[in-house]
């Protein structure tokens, strides 16, 4: 007893459109704030573990915050500045540091 097996070729259309538009994500920045409770060493820290920056970049980026008032911690897509934003409130709060940090659209 023999078994044919036969095969069938489909016929297939795939259709594209050729109009295709591409964008890159908005970015936005993470905005550390000056306050008079959260301490220095604190947000040297959470700008090396959090926004990994290198010892050095994150005694820069807290010197301004502490002389301007203010200083850009980041620059993301908007879900990676939320988190990064959210992350830093919640360890903050944990330690009973009042920070904020806001972001702004590039």
């Amino acid at each position: 007893m023999t078994t044919t097996i036969t095969e069938k070729k489909i016929d297939s259309k795939i259709e594209t459109e050729k109009n295709i538009e591409l964008y890159k994500p908005k970015k936005y920045k993470v905005i550390l704030i000056n306050d008079d409770y959260t301490p220095f060493e604190f947000v040297v820290s959470l700008l090396m573990n959090i926004f990994d920056h290198n010892s050095q970049e994150a005694y820069n980026i807290t010197m301004k915050v502490h002389t301007e008032g203010s200083a850009i911690a980041g620059i993301y897509t908007y879900d990676i500045a939320l988190q990064k934003q959210t992350d830093s409130i919640y360890l903050a709060q944990s330690f009973g540091f009042p920070l904020k940090l806001i972001l702004e659209e590039c």
